[in-house]
């Protein structure tokens, strides 16, 4: 039996968010006695104090501190376990979210949601396009239940999904291709090249723009047909994702280019979500058919 009750802890931790018995009072619409009692039983049953009175502040002391951080996840998984359970008592879920980098084959992606739709003709499906870490950004802020992304959240929030192969390209008329030798990276440095901007919203430093060389003109744009637009149209050169250029190389309109090395390239996906209890069935459904349609490209990597 737990001597300390999740009430307990949750006023603990409203004393540290507020900054204050009385504001963590006034934060949780408790009284003032309710907080202090609450913060007193865990004091008395674990033998430690948890805060000091410095001036006008309270603040933790260093047991406190340890206290903190392992009751976080005590009410971090009670608020999951809530979760589950509301979860589970609306049944099937009226709308789908899900985040899908731009590099990701769309027919794969159009045959899942059919497959989906066919079950579940009533749940509206909401399709976001991200770039880079666009997607799992959008996972951690809770704006999509499902991400397909380069960026891994890492172990038990991600898994594997399929490997994307790109190549180098430009129009047939561009200069790049009027050099008869294979093309060294300096070569390629001294054209301009067509970059893809990361569509998370962290600050720039920490951005990453797709297969940037560091080439002398560089010129940025926030989606992946732009960018192919800009190939075809003769604007510069650009590594692409051959599922997305495909018909292009096959009429002509771009032409990969020969390099010394690294002629292609591959970028692995990743599937996530925060919490697989949490998914109700549509969004289990979807990643069943993804991962079964995505076994072809992983086995081709």
């Amino acid at each position: 039996m737990l001597k300390i009750s999740l009430e307990q802890w949750r006023m603990f931790h409203a004393v540290v968010e507020f900054g204050g018995f009385n504001q963590a009072a006034q934060g949780v619409h408790k009284s003032q006695s309710s907080v202090h009692n609450a913060v007193s039983k865990i004091e008395d049953t674990l033998g430690v104090k948890l805060f000091v009175i410095e001036g006008r502040k309270t603040v933790l002391t260093k047991e406190g501190e340890m206290i903190l951080r392992r009751s976080s996840y005590l009410l971090d998984e009670a608020k999951k376990v809530e979760a589950i359970g509301v979860k589970l008592s609306q049944g099937i879920e009226t709308q789908l979210r899900i985040a899908v980098d731009e590099i990701f084959p769309r027919a794969l992606l159009y045959k899942a949601l059919e497959m989906v739709s066919e079950q579940f003709p009533l749940v509206k499906i909401e399709l976001i396009e991200s770039i880079l870490g666009g997607g799992a950004e959008m996972i951690e802020n809770d704006e999509v239940e499902i991400a397909i992304s380069p960026s891994s959240l890492g172990a038990g929030n991600s898994e594997s999904l399929c490997y994307i192969q790109f190549g180098a390209v430009a129009s047939p008329n561009h200069s790049l291709h009027a050099i008869e030798k294979p093309l060294t990276l300096e070569e390629l440095k001294s054209h301009r090249q067509i970059v893809v901007r990361d569509s998370s919203t962290m600050d720039n430093k920490h951005r990453t723009n797709e297969g940037w060389l560091e080439a002398n003109q560089r010129w940025t744009v926030s989606h992946m047909q732009s960018s192919i637009d800009m190939i075809v149209n003769g604007l510069g050169f650009a590594w692409l994702p051959l599922s997305l250029i495909d018909p292009h190389l096959k009429d002509n309109r771009l032409k990969l280019l020969r390099l010394v090395r690294n002629n292609e390239r591959s970028a692995q996906l990743f599937l996530t979500f925060k919490d697989g209890d949490r998914l109700g069935p549509v969004a289990r459904l979807f990643l069943r058919e993804i991962k079964a349609l995505c076994l072809g490209l992983t086995n081709k990597a």
